[in-house]
C-alpha cells in the first residue's frame, strides 16, 4: 500500500488528490492546509493521518480542539508544512500549496529523500535552479501534476534519449481571450473568477484570466524538461482537449488528450508509469467536432510577456515576477487594484529586480519580499 503526504489538502488539487487516494486505497500519513480547519478536520477524521499542519496560532488552537479526541499531532506554520512534507512514512509527497510558500517544503522533501508530485509551479518559477539541482543530487524525479506539464511528461514516456525539439504548451485563454486591453479596464474579481473550462482556486483562476498562469507554466516547463525558452510555443486552445504536445527531431508530434479532469494527471503522478482505472468522464471527440488553435496576445496580456522576458534574463527575475503577481492578485481580489494593473506591476517589479542568482532559499525569499513591497508601494500611483 502506497503512503502519501498531501500539503495544500483543502484546495482544489488537494481535495482531488484525496479522491484519488480514496479510490486507490492509499494511506495518507500527513495533511497540511491553511485556514480551512472545518474541511481539514473532515479529511483528518476520514484518512487518520499521524500529523496535520495549519497556517498559524488561531488555526492551531482551533484544530487542537477539533482533534482533541484523536492521537493526531497538530503543528503549524512553515515548520509544520515542512514536517508534513518530510513525514517519515511517506513514499511520495503531493505539493498542492499555492504560491511561493510551496518552495520551502519542496526543498525539505527532496532533502529528506522524498519523491515529489508537484502542483506548485511557483516552486520552479522562483527556485528552479536550486530545486532541480537538489533533485539531481538526490537522484529523485520531480513528477508534474499540472495538466499541461503532465501531458508533456506523458508524451516523453518511452522516448528516453529523444530530446524534444519543441514543446507545444496549450492554454485555454481564460475568460477574456480575444478582448483588447481597453476592453479589460473594468473587469471585476467576479468576472475574472469565471473560468470557461476548469474549476480551480481563486489565485490560479485570476492568473488564467491574465495569462500569468501560462507564463508561470512556460518557466516551469523550461526547468522540468531542460529546454530553452525559444523551444516552448504557447497555443491558445479554447476547448482544453489537447493538454500539451511534444515535437521530436523527425517532425513527429505526440499529444496527450482528455477531458478537463485534474484527477487524471494527479493519479498518473502517483502511479506512473502504470495506468490504472479511474472513474470519470471519457473523451468524446465527436461532441467537440473541431479543435482550434490561436496565438496568445502578449500585448494585451502583459503578464505572459513579462514571464517570457524574466526567464530570458534569468536569475532572480522570475522570482520577482511571481512575487509581484501574488501580491497584485491579492489586492485585485480584495477590490483594491484594477485588473489591468496586475500585469503592469508584474512587469515593473520584474524590471526593478537587480541582477543576481537564485542560488539560495534566503536570496529567493528576499527577492520575493522586495517584489511584493514594490507592488504595495507603487499600486496607488498607477492609473
Amino acid at each position: 500500500m502506497k503512503t502519501i503526504s498531501i500539503i495544500g489538502s483543502t484546495g482544489s488539487i488537494g481535495t482531488q488528490s484525496l479522491e484519488v487516494a480514496r479510490e486507490r486505497g492509499y494511506k495518507v500519513c500527513a495533511l497540511a492546509a491553511g485556514k480551512n480547519t472545518v474541511l481539514l478536520e473532515r479529511q483528518a477524521r476520514e484518512f487518520a493521518p499521524r500529523l496535520v499542519s495549519v497556517a498559524g496560532e488561531e488555526e492551531y488552537r482551533d484544530m487542537r480542539a477539533r482533534l482533541a479526541d484523536t492521537d493526531i499531532t497538530v503543528v503549524m506554520g512553515d515548520e509544520g508544512l515542512c514536517r508534513a512534507a518530510c513525514a517519515e512514512e511517506a513514499d511520495q509527497i503531493v505539493n498542492a500549496v499555492v504560491g511561493i510558500r510551496g518552495l520551502r517544503p519542496t526543498l525539505a522533501a527532496l532533502q529528506a529523500g522524498k519523491q515529489v508530485a508537484l502542483a506548485n509551479k511557483e516552486t520552479l518559477v522562483s527556485g528552479g535552479a536550486l530545486v532541480t539541482g537538489l533533485a539531481r543530487e538526490k537522484g529523485l524525479p520531480i513528477i508534474p501534476i499540472d495538466s499541461e506539464h503532465s501531458a508533456i511528461f506523458q508524451c516523453l514516456q518511452g522516448n528516453e534519449g529523444n530530446a524534444p525539439r519543441r514543446i507545444l504548451l496549450t492554454a485555454s485563454g481564460g475568460p477574456f481571450f480575444g478582448r483588447k486591453r481597453e476592453e479589460l479596464a473594468g473587469i471585476t474579481p467576479e468576472q475574472a473568477l469565471r473560468h470557461p473550462n476548469w474549476a480551480m482556486g481563486p489565485k490560479i483562476t485570476v492568473d488564467s484570466a491574465t495569462l500569468m498562469n501560462k507564463g508561470l507554466e512556460l518557466i516551469e516547463a523550461i526547468w522540468l524538461f531542460g529546454v530553452a525558452e525559444e523551444q516552448v510555443e504557447i497555443l491558445v486552445h479554447r476547448q482544453s482537449v489537447i493538454h500539451s504536445a511534444v515535437e521530436f527531431a523527425d517532425g513527429a508530434v505526440m499529444a496527450q488528450l482528455g477531458v478537463p479532469d485534474m484527477k487524471v494527471p494527479i493519479q498518473y503522478a502517483l502511479t506512473s508509469p502504470a495506468r490504472l482505472p479511474l472513474k470519470g468522464e471519457r473523451l468524446d471527440l465527436f461532441a467537440y467536432g473541431s479543435l482550434t488553435f490561436q496565438r496568445p496576445d502578449e500585448e494585451t496580456f502583459v503578464p505572459l510577456a513579462a514571464c517570457r522576458r524574466a526567464i530570458r534574463q534569468g536569475g532572480l527575475k522570475p522570482c520577482a515576477a511571481n512575487g509581484a503577481d501574488e501580491q497584485a492578485v491579492e489586492l485585485f481580489l480584495q477590490g483594491k487594484l484594477p485588473f489591468l494593473q496586475i500585469g503592469d506591476l508584474v512587469w515593473e517589479a520584474m524590471e526593478a529586480q537587480p541582477a543576481g542568482e537564485a542560488d539560495s532559499l534566503e536570496t529567493i525569499l528576499e527577492a520575493d519580499r522586495a517584489a511584493r513591497e514594490y507592488v504595495l508601494a507603487h499600486a496607488h500611483t498607477l492609473r
